[in-house]
């Protein structure tokens, strides 16, 4: 009996490299991330792909899977515009964040490795001087890759996945509230949490993240409150 030879491996660049559409997603929802397209701003798929040179089905495409994911919603007579973000959404955002950071925390003091440490530790010194330096929105954002890494530590794929969709809600959030948000005192939550995390503490490392996810929902509400055009 003839043993079946394996199928060659593909080369086509499709199969290493983000897919157009992937790509489209992205832009678009980096857009909305970081303020280029305001809450309530009408996107037009046919002007979208005028400017970005490509074809109106990737950013149909894209634009399906960002209403999906609460960024973008479809209004009668106006069509798809970027949804607003406002304290109810972030009060949804933190009851799910609350449990799923808790267990993400207590994996990484279980799983994370010693290079992984190194690199955690690194990140969090670079927040701090950019929070030392006045860079407020440097150190947001880095303090929002600091909960990412923390997931990624966990070792767990599904928990990834799950907290994929809310790491770009939350990086949002951090976005709309940069400019009223003091970075120190989320610095020294992840500097004790990061510490817990060394120190192999499964249970203080998960109490510190769920206490630091209630402090910020606290924190995120008041300054989503005092937004000129809050919801």
């Amino acid at each position: 009996m003839t043993t079946p030879r394996p199928a060659a491996r593909s080369t086509a660049i499709g199969d290493t490299h983000p897919s157009l559409r992937e790509r489209v997603y992205v832009e678009l929802r980096e857009r909305i991330i970081e303020g280029d397209y305001p809450a309530g701003l009408r996107l037009v798929e046919r002007e979208i792909a005028d400017e970005l040179r490509v074809s109106r089905v990737p950013v149909r495409e894209a634009m399906q899977r960002l209403e999906s994911e609460g960024f973008l919603s479809v209004q009668p007579r106006r069509g798809s515009v970027v949804a607003e973000f406002g304290p109810r959404d972030a009060e949804h955002l933190f009851d799910v964040r609350e449990n799923l950071e808790g267990l993400a925390a207590r994996l990484a003091a279980r799983h994370a490795s010693p290079a992984q440490l190194r690199d955690l530790e690194r990140l969090l010194a670079r927040a701090r001087r950019a929070a030392e330096s006045g860079r407020l929105r440097e150190a947001v954002s880095l303090n929002a890759d600091f909960h990412r890494h923390v997931v990624e530590l966990s070792g767990n794929p599904l928990l990834m996945d799950l907290m994929a969709p809310l790491d770009s809600r939350l990086r949002r959030l951090f976005r709309l509230t940069s400019a009223q948000a003091d970075g120190e005192p989320m610095c020294g939550a992840h500097e004790r949490l990061y510490e817990a995390v060394r120190d192999r503490d499964e249970d203080g490392a998960e109490a510190l993240a769920r206490a630091h996810v209630a402090d910020t929902r606290a924190s995120a509400q008041r300054l989503l409150a005092a937004l000129p055009d809050a919801p």
